[in-house]
Order: C-alpha cells, then structure tokens, then sequence
C-alpha cells in the first residue's frame, strides 16, 4: 500500500466518464462538494465511449489531470446472464478506449472503477484482494466480471510498461440515487424497493423475491463510494486494487425486510426458488481502506430510506419506466 504527494488540487481538470450514471454522477457531487470546479462530464449524445477515435480526440484535446473510469455496462443476474456478449463486448471496449486514450493524451493518475463479481464464486470471506484469479467465477455474471478483470489487468500493465499511476478499486453492490430500477436488468436492492413501493400500492399481500433469500450480500451507499473514491484521489494513492465496501453483510430476506420497513410494506415474502441464488455469500475485506484512513459511514437502513425517496420522486416527474 503505497500513497504519494497529491498533484490534484480545487483547479486540476478532472474527466468523470459515465457523469450521468449512478456511480460517476455520485463522484460529480462529490468533488463539486468539495469545491472542483473543473470537471469534464460528457454524456453520452456529447461523447460515445464505444468509440475509440472520439474518446482518444476528447482526451488529446482536454488532457486531463484525473481520470475516473466510472462507465460501464451493468445489470442484475437476468441481464447480465441475458445479454452476455452485450456486457463483456461494451465494458471491454470502453475500458480500453478510455485507459488507452489516457495514456496517449499523456494523462499520468487514473482510477479505474471495478466490481466486487470479479472475485470465484466460492471465495473464502470476507473476499481479500488477493483472493482474485484463484477460482472459477459465477457463470451468471462471469462476461462482465472477465471485462471489469481486463481493466484491472490493462491498468496494471500501463503502470509496469509506461510508469502510470493507474489504480483500481472493487466496490461491492451499490444502491442510491439515480439507481435503476426498471425490473428486467436492475440489481437486487432497487428491484425490491420498486416492487415492495407497488405492492403496497396494489394492495397485495405478498412480495415475490428472487431465489431462496439464503444468499448474503454486503451493500454500499453509493455516496459513500464516492466519497472513497475521492479520498483515495486526493491522498494520492498508486497502490494495489481495493476493495471498498461497508465489511458487513445480510441475507436477501434481511434485505427485503428492511426495504418493506422502511417503504411500509406490511405483507409476507415468498420466494421464487426456481430463480437462481447467484453467488453464496460476496463480503468484502476493507481492512486495506481502513489502513488507508477510511470508513464508510451510511447505515444500510438510512440509505434505503434515501433510496426510496429518490425512486419515489423519479416516478413522480415522470423519470421512470
């Protein structure tokens, strides 16, 4: 674990690719909360990151000091096992464009924005970061978790051959504002909250849950993960990939109780137990950020409270589908 004198500061030029997703648009409020007034975030009408002679024009013109590769291609267990040449396809060309871009626009710091599915299946927990490349992985997510691998291994070969100081962080399952919460490709978290919201709303008696509520899950606010992220940034770290994550977990049922307290679902969970379980349990060791100096501080309640209320104000102006 290593850290060097910060070269960013309130004026250094920061690029956020994937501004208008959940994760870079956290990153955004971040930095512009601590005063970065320089920060380049296109979306996608304004720069595709699919497409290479673009994405090396953009970064050869703005030269960046700080690059956050928070863009990606992302879904839950039926899209990700739905449109697999999709996920591995888009996430391995944008990743390359951009980590490539970089290097040729000569810009020196980059953080590249990983996922805690890159880890085997069956990883003894909590999952330490070296644990990586030691085991066969989930086969319902294993194209994207091979891309968001590529592009940890793409940043560590530009530090070895070129001198780069290109990290990656592996955060484990997000939720917050701006989420997804269309039912066909959201992750676990926002899916119920939508569906405990409509039940109520219905009426019903029930709350149908995906798989047999066994499996256990750690989940981080993503406001928390932007705050790492820039923490990180502003220490300066060149270090080996992180994980980022709360170091707590709890089982699916857990989870879909606590969204049905808070949306004020009073029915019963039934489960679909023909509908896969995924990965047993994914808890993330942090024990190297907290030896960094961080901590996540967003309980997991309050931050579905906050969740809730976003999705409810998404629907209302009309934001949702």
């Amino acid at each position: 674990m290593t850290t060097s004198t910060a070269v960013v500061n309130r004026s250094s030029k920061v690029f956020v690719a994937g501004a208008r997703g959940m994760v870079g648009s956290a990153i955004v409020r971040r930095l512009r909360a601590a005063g970065y007034d320089n920060l380049l975030t296109p979306g996608r009408e304004e720069l595709d990151l699919l497409d290479a002679r673009a994405v090396h024009q953009f970064l050869q013109a703005e030269r960046p000091d700080y690059v956050f590769v928070a863009a990606a291609r992302v879904g839950g267990i039926l899209a990700n096992n739905t449109y697999r040449a999709d996920f591995l396809y888009e996430n391995l060309m944008l990743e390359c464009n951009l980590v490539h871009g970089a290097h040729q626009a000569g810009v020196q710091r980059l953080m590249f924005l990983g996922s805690s599915c890159i880890y085997p299946r069956d990883c003894p927990q909590p999952i330490r970061e070296e644990y990586l490349l030691t085991g066969p992985l989930e086969p319902t997510n294993e194209p994207y978790a091979i891309a968001k691998i590529a592009g940890i291994k793409l940043c560590e070969s530009y530090n070895l051959q070129h001198g780069r100081q290109y990290v990656s962080v592996m955060p484990t399952n997000l939720y917050g504002p701006n989420d997804n919460y269309d039912l066909h490709n959201s992750h676990v978290l926002p899916a119920l909250i939508r569906k405990a919201q409509e039940a109520k709303e219905r009426g019903d008696r029930t709350l149908p849950v995906w798989g047999s509520g066994h499996p256990r899950r750690e989940f981080l606010y993503v406001d928390d993960l932007a705050d790492a992220c820039v923490y990180l940034m502003e220490q300066g770290y060149d270090g080996p990939l992180v994980n980022i994550g709360t170091g707590q977990d709890v089982t699916i049922r857990e989870l879909a109780e606590t969204v049905m307290r808070v949306v004020g679902f009073e029915g019963e969970i039934t489960f679909d137990a023909s509908k896969p379980d995924g990965t047993p349990r994914k808890l993330l060791d942090v024990s190297r950020l907290h030896g960094l100096g961080w901590q996540a501080t967003t309980t997991l309640e309050e931050g579905i409270r906050r969740s809730w209320t976003d999705f409810c104000q998404r629907r209302s102006a009309g934001l949702l589908r």
